[in-house]
């Protein structure tokens, strides 16, 4: 038992030079605490810069989509106008009304 007994007290003595404080009247544990607080505020504080600038690259990826989108379906819609108007044009051909009235013969 006597050996148990010095294993206690060996221990909390330990414990007892790990928390007592410096001049300063700031123990370990607590520096340790407060250095722990300043890097966890620090990367948080890295954290958020990183998301602000990958978001700002983001928007102005889906901006510069968005505008690439507009142009190609205005150019499509202009294909299909010109598409449309060949067609027409074709139909109102002499060729096309003579073929157009053999047909309904």
């Amino acid at each position: 038992m006597m050996k148990k007994e010095w294993l206690a007290v060996l221990a909390a003595g330990l414990l007892l030079a790990a928390c007592q404080k410096s001049g300063d009247g700031v123990g370990p544990a607590e520096q340790a605490g407060r250095k722990l607080d300043q890097l966890t505020e620090k990367t948080g504080q890295e954290w958020t810069k990183a998301a602000q600038e990958a978001s700002e690259k983001l928007n102005l990826a889906a901006r510069d989509a968005k505008e690439k989108i507009d142009a190609a379906s205005e150019r499509a819609g202009e294909k299909m106008e010109e598409a449309g108007q060949k067609l027409k044009d074709s139909n109102n051909t002499p060729e096309a009304s003579k073929d157009g009235k053999e047909q309904e013969k």
